[in-house]
């Protein structure tokens, strides 16, 4: 006779969302089936996974390769069985044009590999506090360069997101949108390891990039040649629309010189009619876009220049055990990473854009620049 007290299964279904009397079923049932809308939003997740797996090799130093996407339409506790016991849950909601709930769910395991490729660290065994940062760094890459796919698509330039806000921890307590949901599930492989990654969307910014970017499933242009049918029947392009406008058509014709019906089979601007000249067909002149561009970036730039921004200089860095850490007194000597003489690293708000070499002004030090940072090592300094 039980006592009132849950079993371990109990509770481990509990807190996989389950219900235990249910043999393990999710409460949630059966999936929706997708949507045409998530059908095509799938496609251009697909469209840009050279370039997400680009983005993710400059970061990782591997070769980086996703897989075919798959989608389809599920809730919580549909969602919960597919996820490991414990996952890092990275946050980052689109806001501003399109706004919508947007995540991604890590396992352990790939967001260790991540962290500890990002990081050059191969000894990192737990998602720490700077393994989690490395992790959201590139998930805000990736969502970047979602918003600018969506923003070409739509066409709206004020798609934006929150700040990525990631979290480990068992995958019963992670916050999920509201009822049901698009899941899109990534296979990428790091080197020569395989792994799986989720991406949640709320089926509202799904359908709404859909809808606004005009992509239709693989059946509309049959649909759309269907539409058009009726269009081009009037303009006489096929069929006459039955015998009652055959009498119409002739009554024209007769007032036209007898020209017979099936001379209204092709357009009325090839073939003028009598005593009718042709129309003038000039070609269309365009404004030169980059006319006054370089004025208005210039007053845009301006807005900003009494901002101030945080620069610093770094002589090096170096790692040390707590204990080592809690050893240090006067006179104890830390050894960096960097050599004797070898270029120090300028950075704007913790992001180097330069490096140069320590001098003496006076009774100062100062640095000065003798490399400026290209692109690419910036996209890598994310990390």
């Amino acid at each position: 006779m039980s006592d009132g007290a849950l079993s371990q299964d109990e509770i481990d279904s509990l807190l996989a969302g389950l219900d235990p009397s249910a043999g393990g079923a999710p409460k949630g049932g059966a999936s929706p089936k997708p949507s045409a809308e998530l059908d095509a939003f799938r496609d251009m997740l697909n469209s840009i996974g050279a370039t997400q797996a680009q983005n993710l090799s400059m970061i990782t130093g591997q070769d980086v390769s996703f897989g075919p996407v798959k989608a389809d339409i599920t809730m919580r506790d549909g969602m919960l069985p597919s996820l490991p016991d414990e996952v890092l849950a990275v946050r980052v909601d689109m806001i501003g044009g399109i706004p919508g709930d947007h995540l991604f769910f890590l396992p352990k395991d790939v967001a260790l590999r991540i962290a500890s490729l990002a990081n050059k660290d191969d000894s990192l065994t737990d998602l720490d506090e700077m393994a989690i940062s490395a992790i959201t760094e590139c998930v805000s890459s990736m969502t970047g360069t979602q918003i600018t796919l969506f923003s070409e698509k739509t066409g709206n330039r004020n798609i934006q997101s929150e700040a990525a806000d990631g979290s480990f921890g068992p995958k019963a307590i992670a916050r999920f949108p509201a009822g049901d949901f698009a899941r899109i599930h990534y296979q990428l492989s790091i080197g020569s390891e395989n792994y799986s990654m989720w991406e949640i969307f709320s089926l509202t910014f799904v359908k709404d990039i859909a809808s606004a970017s005009g992509v239709m499933p693989a059946q509309a242009p049959m649909q759309q040649q269907q539409q058009q049918q009726p269009m081009q029947q009037q303009q006489g392009y096929g069929n006459m629309g039955g015998m009652g406008n055959m009498g119409g058509m002739q009554q024209q014709a007769s007032g036209m010189g007898g020209m017979m019906p099936g001379a209204y089979q092709q357009p009325m601007y090839q073939q003028p009619m009598m005593g009718m000249s042709a129309p003038n067909v000039q070609p269309v002149q365009f404004a030169n876009l980059n006319m006054g561009r370089g004025g208005q970036e210039s007053g845009n730039i301006g807005l900003i220049m009494d901002v101030y921004m945080e620069l610093t200089v770094e002589l090096g860095r170096t790692k040390k055990l707590i204990k080592d850490i809690l050893g240090i007194g006067e006179g104890t000597i830390i050894e960096l990473d960097k050599l004797a003489g070898e270029p120090v690293d300028i950075l704007v708000n913790h992001k180097l854009i330069a490096k140069g070499e320590v001098v003496v002004i006076d009774e100062n030090f100062g640095v000065r620049v003798t490399e400026i940072v290209s692109p690419m090592e910036r996209m890598a300094e994310l990390s």
